[in-house]
């Protein structure tokens, strides 16, 4: 034995004699620690089996996430610390444990429906519709309105089901061989670690929504659990625009052109529509102008439409100008001429929209009887269910089936005068012989019935019972102001023409950077 330690020890002494002996050396001994390390580090690894010992305490690591740990060991204390205060200063104004999130209401879904598909309790969302009940009616709700929900985040849930607890911490602790190690809760295994433990919503807190630009609606749970609505209805401005265009092909387009509300230019339509023919008055190169109101919010988003006080038309250099006034408080405000004359005839021309003449009155040869007659009426060629309009103010003296003209309605106005209206497809809802009804108000529906060719309107007007032609018989006009109301009516007059004459004509409305052709009136 001491031989050969002494031969050892001299075979030693000469290998560490020359620097390829002392390197061959140090090489064999790092091999060995690092085959030590790795076979150590696969024992530690391996999963208790021993029945003896009892179920392991830990659920044993891959050796990949081993790995990675023990890379990131040597900064997880500093790096956590560094990124917890980071951390407390973002969330130095922020609540805690407090979160927000907007839901959209799609077609066919109701508000509760909606809050307990992200989350809400059942309890919550039925006491946040009754809340709202009290104010605003949920019926009203429309599909894709957003409504902002503020609640309290729930506590993660620990190892002994506790949910009392904070938030979740900014470190946990996994065991690697046995042995404790803080990783960040961001890392993998702490995500899955609380990935079933965890829960969205723990209570709501409030709602938020707009039903309209012009109101806000806020429901809050107080501190009693229960909730309650407020509903704050904005204060809206009022800006005053006088506008006008040159006509090129239409007096509809030249105003969305011109950036005015739809809104506004079909009011103008309809002010102009008992003096203009839109289909053979205009001609490029006419212009008109228009004064009126638009509302907007505080912030300067518009609201919507107000009132036309005044509005002008040149057709061919002559003028044709309407302001707004209301004789009696109790009635609608209606537009009269320059004098005082209002704008609305005894009949209306055409008592259906977009409509196409497509058989006169006269004598014709009728496409079905086969042979000639008169025709005494005008027939306007419309779709089948296009609203058709009283002609003017009156009681409806006979409604039903009428042979040839097939559902039939005849309408009774002042001074003998009637209009008759032919092949409808049905009656509105309410109407019946004996009925009043307004000028302009629908009472029933283009069609086909009785004998006819095609979806049209059949449309007469008689005098002392004795048909006439409806396109070039003379409408007496509406009433002429008189006394008290005419000199308020010149009064008014005279103010919106000092009005208009202090504003410059916008060819291209936009007001507080808004433009109104992207506004909706609501």
């Amino acid at each position: 034995m001491k031989r050969r330690l002494a031969a050892n020890t001299r075979r030693l002494g000469a290998a560490l004699a020359t620097t390829d002996g002392r390197w061959a050396m140090v090489s064999t001994g790092l091999t060995t620690l690092v085959a030590g390390a790795i076979a150590w580090m696969a024992i530690g690894t391996q999963p208790l089996n021993n029945p003896a010992l009892g179920a392991p305490s830990h659920t044993p690591l891959s050796y990949e996430l081993f790995l990675r740990l023990v890379q990131s060991a040597g900064g997880i204390t500093t790096q956590t610390k560094v990124a917890d205060e980071n951390q407390d200063q973002a969330n130095t104004n922020a609540s805690p444990g407090e979160e927000t999130r907007t839901v959209t209401l799609d077609r066919g879904d109701t508000l509760a429906g909606a809050m307990e598909d992200v989350g809400v309790s059942a309890a919550d969302a039925n006491a946040v519709i009754a809340a709202l009940g009290k104010d605003f009616d949920p019926t009203a709700l429309r599909a894709g309105m957003n409504f902002d929900l503020t609640y309290s985040v729930a506590p993660a849930i620990d190892a002994t089901g506790q949910t009392d607890k904070p938030p979740a911490p900014k470190t946990t602790v996994v065991m690697v061989n046995h042995k404790p190690v803080v990783v960040p809760v961001d890392s993998d295994l702490a995500q899955d670690s609380r990935a079933e433990n965890s829960q969205a919503i723990s209570r709501l807190l409030s709602l938020h929504f707009s039903p309209s630009i012009e109101q806000d609606v806020t429901v809050t749970r107080g501190t009693d659990g229960s909730f309650t609505a407020q509903t704050v209805q904005k204060q809206l401005a009022v800006h005053r625009h006088r506008a006008g265009a040159t006509i090129d092909s239409s007096l509809y387009l030249a105003g969305m052109q011109a950036g005015i509300p739809a809104d506004i230019v079909v009011e103008m339509i309809r002010m102009f529509s008992y003096k203009v023919d839109f289909q053979r008055d205009l001609h490029p190169g006419d212009s008109f102008e228009v004064y009126y109101d638009y509302y907007y919010t505080p912030e300067g988003q518009p609201a919507k439409t107000g009132a036309i006080s005044y509005a002008r038309m040149r057709l061919g250099g002559k003028d044709i100008v309407l302001y707004r006034f209301q004789p009696d408080p109790n009635e609608p405000a209606d537009y009269f001429d320059a004098k005082g004359q209002s704008a609305k005839g005894l009949l209306m021309k055409t008592p259906v929209d977009g409509a196409r003449i497509s058989s006169g009155f006269g004598s014709r040869f009728h496409p079905i009887l086969g042979y000639t007659r008169m025709h005494k009426g005008v027939d306007f060629a419309v779709p089948t269910g296009t609203p058709v309009m009283a002609a003017g103010a009156g009681t409806i003296s006979f409604m039903g089936r009428a042979s040839g003209y097939g559902n039939f309605v005849r309408i009774a106005h002042d001074n003998g005068i009637s209009t008759a209206y032919g092949h409808l497809s049905r009656f509105a809802p309410g109407m019946r012989s004996g009925s009043h009804v307004r000028q302009g108000q629908v009472f029933a529906y283009s069609g086909m019935t009785g004998i006819a060719t095609g979806p049209h309107l059949h449309y007469e007007i008689a005098f002392g019972g004795h048909q006439v032609n409806p396109l070039t018989v003379k409408i007496a006009s509406g009433r002429l102001l008189s006394g008290a109301e005419h000199r308020a009516f010149l009064d008014q007059r005279l103010k919106v023409d000092e009005a208009i004459a202090a504003l410059p004509l916008e060819t291209k409305v936009a007001d507080i950077a808004t433009d109104l052709r992207q506004a909706k009136a609501r």
